[in-house]
């Protein structure tokens, strides 16, 4: 199964899920035989992870059985993100960071025993094995090049840096960043589109 999960509140007028769908479309078409399904983060199945469900986290730490309606609803989550083998995110730029959102999903998913194991000698170890990755960043102001006045990337090295600890090392991305100086966004957006095509097609 493929899952994307789309991290933008803006629907159709989202740049970021216009090239997902670009995307799934493609997919759909070379490997009809695969489920797609979509996590919209914003439709109000996310559960919230306070006091409640992180009592329950270190619980589990301190090597007891974890309990209550919001540890359940974090497995619940992690189970519906664990039964896909590939990915797609779709995740503008805010802040130069991701959506808070698409910040409480991971919080969320990430548990002992579920998205990583540890130990106190060699550290975290990932437990999303056997799974791949593509991500479609959009920003409209932050682009490679463009001096610290339009701000800094911590989008793609945060979501990276959490795939990869959760053992997802199969990562391909796409990046649609216009720049807004131009007032002409059409071949960067047509640029983006065609290689989400280029890598739905081998994903």
């Amino acid at each position: 199964m493929l899952l994307h999960i789309a991290a933008s509140p803006r629907g159709n007028r989202s740049e970021s899920r216009a090239v997902a769908g670009t995307f799934l479309e493609t997919f759909r078409e070379v490997s009809p035989e695969v489920a797609v399904e979509e996590f919209d983060l914003w439709d109000g199945t996310l559960p919230a992870f306070g006091p409640e469900a992180a009592a329950a986290k270190m619980a589990l730490f301190a090597g007891e059985e974890p309990r209550g309606a919001a540890w359940a609803a974090a497995v619940d989550t992690f189970r519906r993100f664990d039964a896909a083998d590939r990915y797609v995110f779709s995740v503008p730029m805010w802040n130069g960071g991701i959506p808070y959102i698409l910040k409480q999903f991971i919080d969320v998913v990430s548990q002992p025993g579920l998205v990583f194991g540890f130990d106190p000698v060699d550290g975290y170890t990932g437990l999303l094995r056997g799974k791949r990755a593509a991500v479609i960043y959009t920003s409209a102001v932050y682009g490679p090049g463009r001096g610290p006045a339009f701000g800094s990337d911590f989008q793609a090295p945060y979501l990276e840096d959490w795939l990869r600890w959760a053992g997802v090392d199969d990562i391909r991305t796409v990046h649609f960043r216009p720049d807004l100086a131009t007032a002409d966004a059409d071949e960067g957006r047509r640029q983006a589109h065609a290689r989400a095509r280029d890598l739905a097609k081998q994903f």
